[in-house]
């Protein structure tokens, strides 16, 4: 297991509002409808909520999962101490590596990232997989993409929007009448403007800012 040490500078984490309940339902559904893993954690790291792709990855039911602490599934333990934790929670994300242990036994690796600014009310921590496979056949890090200014022209938010609801490429390019070249085109602009180094953590990015479902 390893922790990587996030990459934008250390400030304290706020709650944001994300310009109301309508963007907040946005928020939900997109969460739920994804087709990235992911988990909705409190600040004691207990499953709060998870959609169907994470239930998926890893086996569980939902109701195994929600109120149980996100390390009781990790191979040898918690990754971080109460204190790591408590830093990792005054930075606007972090990541990290960790073996998850699945329903049936077999193990996991994941490469996740951890956002603790959402629009829910109070501070809860937004984990989305992105990367898995098999522990054993873990992939080197890669070198971690420096923070862009995270200004998405309108039609990045479009195209973003769109996959944070689990649209592929092709069905992008239909829903917009645009070519999927140009699609990947604005999905590249978008990953560099905000730093992210795949569409699932470029999701996550976009989703804990708020400015991806507008």
């Amino acid at each position: 297991m390893s922790f990587v040490e996030a990459t934008d500078e250390t400030r304290p984490a706020t709650v944001v509002d994300g310009g109301g309940s309508g963007w907040a339902s946005l928020f939900w559904q997109a969460f739920r409808r994804s087709r990235n893993a992911m988990a909705l954690l409190d600040e004691q790291r207990r499953h709060i909520d998870v959609n169907g792709a994470y239930l998926q990855l890893f086996g569980y039911r939902r109701r195994a999962l929600v109120g149980r602490a996100v390390y009781e599934f990790m191979d040898h333990g918690p990754l971080l101490t109460p204190e790591q934790w408590r830093q990792a929670l005054l930075r606007p994300q972090f990541h990290g590596v960790v073996d998850v242990i699945r329903s049936d036994g077999g193990r996991v690796t994941v490469e996740f990232g951890g956002h603790p600014e959402l629009v829910t009310g109070k501070q809860l921590i937004l984990v989305v997989v992105l990367r898995a496979v098999p522990a054993g056949r873990r992939r080197k890090q890669e070198t971690h993409a420096g923070f862009g200014t995270g200004e998405l022209s309108k039609r990045e938010r479009e195209v973003v929007r769109l996959l944070s609801l689990g649209a592929t490429g092709p069905e992008i390019a239909e829903d917009l009448h645009i070519s999927h070249n140009t699609v990947r085109t604005h999905v590249h602009n978008a990953m560099t403007k905000m730093g992210a180094r795949s569409r699932a953590q470029l999701v996550a990015m976009t989703m804990a800012n708020g400015h991806a479902l507008g």
